[in-house]
């Protein structure tokens, strides 16, 4: 069970990549197993799915050309840095 049930920070962090990249299974079930215990997170799923929309909205549509991506190191160097805040 302890696998299924993640922290908080850890379901925020599976909130927010899932509206850059497809969750594998195992990250769906753990994000679905704790939303059903926390209405936190889901309340901030709800709101980061607001914020995106509007952010769409405004600004065009995520899947735009122009769209930069970061090369794999950086994405490490991001995620270490996230990692020891």
């Amino acid at each position: 069970m302890q696998m299924l049930v993640k922290s908080c920070k850890i379901t925020t962090e599976l909130i927010d990549k899932q509206q850059l990249t497809p969750l594998t299974i195992k990250e769906k079930l753990q994000l679905q197993t704790h939303k059903a215990m926390c209405k936190t997170c889901s309340a901030y799923e709800n709101q980061s799915k607001t914020i995106d929309s509007f952010i769409t909205k405004w600004f065009g549509s995520k899947k735009s050309a122009t769209t930069q991506k970061l090369s794999d190191e950086k994405k490490i160097d991001i995620i270490n840095k996230i990692k020891r805040t």
